[in-house]
């Protein structure tokens, strides 16, 4: 079975098929991440109707793939989005890279990447589990459990027994972002909808909330388009 598919007029692009006995039509996603486009569509559409489809919204494709970031490799003498600032990535000893309050400071080698992100997963908990405590305090309701992920369709969640979710990717983030998403899973733990009761917890946790949610909206992408290399 043929796993991708050309865009026409665009030199380099291909459409990724995914087959689900669950798709009841063709539906086109571009990665706000990394531009990379997927197609999901029935088990038995055959192939010449995917072409047609891809051909036809060729220029919705690459509107959609231009806006898409560039991807950021992390590497020794760049720099790297911390805490809502630029912090240059320089040479240093030992096997942890650590964070000095000016810059990220990691062994230059081919593990690079890796220990960068291990430490934004370190850094992002501390300050996670700081805001969650804060305001799950002031709410008066406290979370299962909180775990870190890498996600991309979502920056938080929370289960119906209390567990959170965040992306460690939000240390990269400004504070005040990263605050805010942990306000908002906070919330979901009074009320599991995004109902007026909902945002009014949000409100009562954070007055100032909306300038927040609208940085991350208009700026997430470029979070997940930083590369760390190989896990």
């Amino acid at each position: 079975m043929t796993d991708e598919l050309p865009v026409p007029g665009l030199p380099g692009v291909a459409v990724t098929l995914r087959r689900s006995a669950r798709a009841r039509r063709l539906s086109l996603r571009v990665g706000r991440a990394d531009g990379r486009v997927s197609m999901s569509l029935p088990r038995r559409t055959p192939l010449s109707e995917a072409q047609a489809f891809i051909a036809a919204q060729a220029e919705w494709i690459a509107r959609h793939v231009s806006a898409a970031p560039a991807p950021r490799v992390v590497t020794v003498g760049g720099t790297l989005p911390l805490l809502g600032g630029e912090v240059p990535v320089v040479a240093g000893p030992g096997r942890a890279a650590r964070f000095t309050g000016e810059a990220v400071a990691v062994p230059d080698d081919a593990r690079t990447g890796p220990r960068v992100r291990a430490l934004l997963q370190t850094m992002a908990r501390t300050h996670l589990v700081a805001a969650v405590d804060r305001h799950a305090e002031a709410l008066g309701h406290r979370p299962s459990k909180l775990t870190l992920r890498d996600t991309r369709s979502r920056w938080g969640s929370c289960s119906s027994r209390g567990d959170l979710m965040f992306s460690w990717r939000l240390v990269m983030a400004p504070p005040e972002v990263l605050d805010y998403v942990a306000a908002h899973e906070v919330a979901h733990l009074a009320h599991m909808d995004h109902s007026p009761h909902f945002w009014a917890a949000v409100e009562r946790l954070m007055p100032d909330y909306a300038p927040r949610r609208a940085w991350l909206r208009r700026e997430g992408a470029a979070l997940h388009a930083v590369d760390f290399g190989a896990r």
